[in-house]
């Protein structure tokens, strides 16, 4: 289950004093968001001293504006919680009601528990944020020792377990379910896609997807801007997690996931459909999904029994790290 630690700061009205940013900005590094924009210092989640006490999660709108987000329960997939995506939603409030209305909750980074995973005996370590590790992909690049999005393994892989740490960027002017809040995905055999994006405190509160567009809007005060299976840990265009366990933008997360692939006979008639498992920061979202074709545009492509794993190039600058596999 996740871990978390308090931050400990002095929680004043003068902490959430909030300077307007002009333009877009966008951040990859928490350290000089935190310097360089006031808003990151208050997003985030805020939780009371029992797990299962009402927990907050801010997110950052731009302009000195935030959205708060009441779970009733605790904060989603942390250890005791309660929490079953009921949720009570503050729009466009500045930092001062943010301050109100977390009250004695305090500010809290959860870490996964299988962040910074070693690789167990028989996997092949695609990514250690060394130069060397390179050369198991193509087009890769660096910023500082972690992978750039939009690169793609050079093996092939058919069935495996894989481990994969990811960090999404600060973009607060970006509406949330913007399809441009740090967008990437992985895509297995260039087919089967995990949405990775920035969808932390959105929440799947209405199982109807009519009745939960229609309380998206009541709570956000706007249109979803995209459908809820292309949020975070979603089988694209195909199946929401079950539970949104997503951390606020610039934390390192992680996905563990189980893929068995398609299998076909002699002829390459298929005969079995593939499976994925996903967990995501310790939490098991998707639970042994069987996947008919490709999800979204990979759904055009015909099925394959072995293929590379592609970090999506969205626009958007997200980071890697600690990626490995165990083929099967």
């Amino acid at each position: 289950m996740p871990k978390y630690q308090p931050i400990i700061a002095a929680v004043s009205l003068a902490l959430f004093a909030v300077v307007a940013c002009a333009g877009e900005p966008t951040w990859t590094d928490p350290a000089k968001a935190a310097a360089e924009n006031v808003d990151f210092n208050v997003q985030g989640e805020y939780a009371g001293d029992k797990p299962a006490d009402t927990a907050y999660q801010v997110i950052a709108m731009g302009d000195g504006k935030f959205t708060v987000v009441e779970c009733e329960g605790g904060l989603p997939g942390a250890p005791g919680s309660a929490f079953t995506s009921k949720t009570t939603v503050h729009a466009d409030v500045d930092a001062a009601k943010v301050k109100q209305l977390v009250g004695d909750a305090h500010r809290v980074q959860r870490t996964s528990p299988t962040l910074g995973a070693k690789a167990p005996a028989g996997a092949i370590v695609l990514f250690d944020g060394s130069k060397d590790s390179l050369s198991n992909w193509d087009k890769a690049s660096l910023d500082g020792d972690a992978l750039c999005e939009g690169t793609t393994t050079k093996k092939p892989f058919g069935s495996f377990t894989l481990h994969l740490e990811f960090r999404l960027p600060y973009k607060p002017t970006r509406q949330p379910s913007n399809q441009d809040r740090g967008n990437s995905g992985l895509y297995i055999h260039n087919r089967y896609e995990t949405q990775i994006i920035d969808t932390f405190g959105l929440h799947y509160n209405a199982p109807d997807k009519d009745a939960w567009r229609s309380l998206f809007k009541q709570q956000m005060g706007y249109d979803s801007k995209s459908d809820r299976t292309q949020w975070c840990a979603s089988l694209y265009h195909f199946k929401n997690p079950d539970l949104n366990v997503a951390y606020p933008p610039l934390a390192w997360q992680t996905y563990d996931i189980e893929f068995t692939a398609a299998k076909f006979d002699a002829n390459g008639n298929k005969t079995a459909n593939a499976r994925i498992t996903v967990v995501h920061n310790g939490i098991k979202v998707q639970d042994n999904v069987e996947l008919p074709k490709g999800t979204g545009a990979g759904g055009k492509r015909p099925e394959i029994p072995a293929g590379p794993l592609l970090l999506q190039g969205h626009g958007n600058p997200v980071r890697y790290q600690n990626i490995w596999i165990i083929p099967k």
